[in-house]
């Protein structure tokens, strides 16, 4: 016979909500309990009716995730660490593309197919801050990103000017003075392109050193494509400079092709540091030093404060804006010595 809910209390020894407690990852559970209730779910094969507890519960069970491209490695790694988060606590995950056009995103917003789960994570691209307005949804809603700040939904970000100055303070550390710039969008104010660059001219303003636009590589995407093409037109303009900054991890290593390519060495002759701190950045040659923006973290946090969101869907309460940590990770490509505390 199929094990039930009765027979894992009655192994475990504990009463029938103890394990509906477990099963639903409530926190107010003791470790040697949960420990003993999974022991005896793992002894009889309990697997939960999520389709019975779904409708008693009138939830769905799942919650979408959209974002902008698959294709970049940075939103292909958040929404893998996303799903784990979510099928750890038995959620599913419809995933979406918009790429990155407003008009999907916003019809994407109000579209019938959010009946369909339970909430969103929602990472924009196409729209701004004037569409703010957007956000103020009859579900769950827990947003992504740098384009839209001070909503009515909980956003959960990085902190993109303080960790683009803390890069940018370490090659300046390190006697690098003439530091290029890869990626910036023509006038950009909020985004990540935006705030990443007001965190280099930060980081030069309290150097004492001026701001030189002939440093800065501008582009509209970015790709590893975008990062080689921005590097080789800074290179043909024959402009001066000893480090380079990518405001991402692609975009820099697209970089560091170009430099390789027209004879300079890096680190030997120019250091990079990018942004992001993804897998393939540990795995180039030389290996690129970057930012950790706290990937992982924000990931688990969307996660947990959309799960809370739904649980209590009276509830409400404030709209919080979560910060993540970030962390400098020094590599082959900037093999400088640690800042000093």
């Amino acid at each position: 016979m199929t094990p039930t809910l009765h027979d894992v209390a009655r192994l475990a020894g504990v009463s029938i909500k103890t394990v509906s407690n477990v099963i639903n990852h409530h926190p107010n559970v003791r470790p040697a309990t949960r420990e003993r209730v999974e022991l005896a779910i793992t002894e009889l094969g309990y697997t939960p009716n999520l389709t019975a507890r779904n409708l008693r519960s009138g939830r769905t069970g799942a919650f979408a995730l959209a974002v902008p491209d698959l294709g970049l490695s940075y939103f292909a790694e958040l929404a893998a660490t996303i799903i784990q988060e979510a099928e750890s606590r038995g959620v599913g995950v419809l995933v979406e593309q918009t790429g990155g056009d407003r008009e999907r995103e916003i019809e994407l917003l109000r579209s019938p197919r959010r009946g369909l789960t339970d909430g969103l994570i929602f990472s924009p691209l196409g729209m701004g801050q004037e569409d703010v307005a957007h956000l103020d949804v009859a579900y769950p809603l827990v947003l992504l990103g740098e384009r839209i700040f001070d909503g009515p939904s909980d956003h959960v970000t990085m902190q993109n000017v303080e960790a683009a100055r803390a890069a940018t303070e370490y090659l300046l550390a390190q006697g690098r003075r003439r530091i290029a710039v890869v990626g910036a969008h023509a006038g950009e104010v909020i985004g990540s392109a935006g705030l990443r660059l007001a965190g280099y001219r930060a980081a030069l303003d309290a150097a004492g050193l001026d701001y030189d636009d002939d440093l800065v590589g501008y582009t509209t995407m970015w790709h590893r494509a975008n990062g080689a093409e921005t590097m080789r037109r800074l290179l043909d303009r024959g402009v001066a400079f000893d480090a380079v900054f990518g405001l991402n991890d692609t975009l820099a290593l697209g970089a560091m092709r170009a430099l390789q390519e027209s004879g300079l060495r890096v680190p030997d002759d120019v250091w990079v540091v990018g942004f992001d701190d993804l897998d393939e950045a540990q795995y180039s040659i030389p290996s690129l030093a970057t930012i950790d923006p706290g990937q992982d973290w924000i990931a688990r946090t969307a996660v947990e404060t959309l799960l809370a969101r739904i649980e209590a869907p009276g509830e409400r309460g404030p709209a919080r804006r979560l910060l993540a940590d970030f962390r400098l990770v020094r590599r082959e490509s900037a093999p400088g010595a640690a800042p000093r505390d």
